[in-house]
């Protein structure tokens, strides 16, 4: 399968909850790559690259963390990177 990349924006209770070191633990364990930023206005920025199913499964790891509540997220594909390794935390 044909891999993607996606900008996310997540709103919500994501900042202060574990959200980015969640997203690591996932997105490793998931053989995905990109990192997690937190943003100055409350919300979560992700950039992620891997196979989209991998990707979903991330998301709904995600949605399904008790500390974590995800009001909406804002998604857009972008260009693919080509030479990266894992995934981090900004």
């Amino acid at each position: 399968m044909a891999e993607v990349r996606k900008h996310i924006v997540f709103h919500g209770r994501v900042q202060g909850v574990g959200f980015r070191y969640t997203a690591k633990y996932l997105a490793q364990s998931l053989e995905l790559t990109g990192w997690a930023r937190n943003e100055w206005d409350g919300t979560v920025t992700l950039e992620v690259q891997g196979r989209e199913a991998l990707i979903n499964k991330l998301l709904a790891g995600l949605n399904h963390n008790r500390f974590i509540s995800i009001s909406w997220m804002d998604t857009e594909e972008i260009p693919l990177e080509e030479n990266e390794r894992g995934f981090s935390v900004k």
